[in-house]
């Protein structure tokens, strides 16, 4: 499995603007092999920010890789940037294989 984060630093005020734009969006990963799931994070608050986080599990690496150079992905993010800023500076990924899965499907199952 592998899990790709996307950090958003949201400046204070503009929360409910940046969880609609995401509400509203279509996001299309549902069309893409490989795909398991999706979660819009909200994390703490600072003096300037709120931290966001967009986090989807793929079954794996290649399956993320794919969807990043889908038609998919285009569609997805064809709108961003647009209108005016609500969050501060760019995005930052971050990718993680994963090694182990504690869960209630499978405990302690060793990831492949």
């Amino acid at each position: 499995m592998f899990i790709a984060m996307n950090r958003f630093r949201v400046a204070k005020g503009n929360e409910a603007e940046f969880e609609t734009i995401w509400r509203s969006r279509e996001s299309y990963l549902h069309e893409l092999p490989g795909f398991i799931e999706f979660s819009l994070l909200k994390g703490p608050e600072r003096d300037d920010h709120t931290l966001y986080a967009s986090h989807t599990v793929w079954a794996g690496k290649a399956e993320f890789t794919a969807w990043t150079q889908s038609e998919q992905f285009r569609k997805a993010h064809a709108r961003a940037g647009q209108g005016r800023p609500v969050s501060i500076g760019h995005p930052e990924f971050e990718g993680f294989e994963v090694i182990l899965l504690d869960d209630n499907r499978n405990p302690r199952a060793a990831a492949e």
